[in-house]
């Protein structure tokens, strides 16, 4: 499900911004609002829902003796 504050990642092969990851900033009319930040940039870009997917970003549990 895409809501914003979603973790996802750009799955169409033929946009530029393909295997980034981002954050949904806002979802209107099947397409959703991408805050993409790295470095010295940041970038809010629109796709549609169906050239995204969510990204799990569950910390991994640690082993404890």
């Amino acid at each position: 499900m895409f809501l914003p504050g979603s973790a996802v990642r750009v799955t169409n092969v033929n946009d530029i911004y393909y295997g980034f990851q981002g954050l949904i900033q806002r979802v209107t009319d099947g397409k959703a609002a991408v805050l993409f930040e790295g470095g010295n940039w940041d970038k809010l870009i629109t796709f549609r829902l169906s050239e995204l997917e969510v990204v799990e970003t569950t910390a991994g549990k640690k082993k404890g003796k």
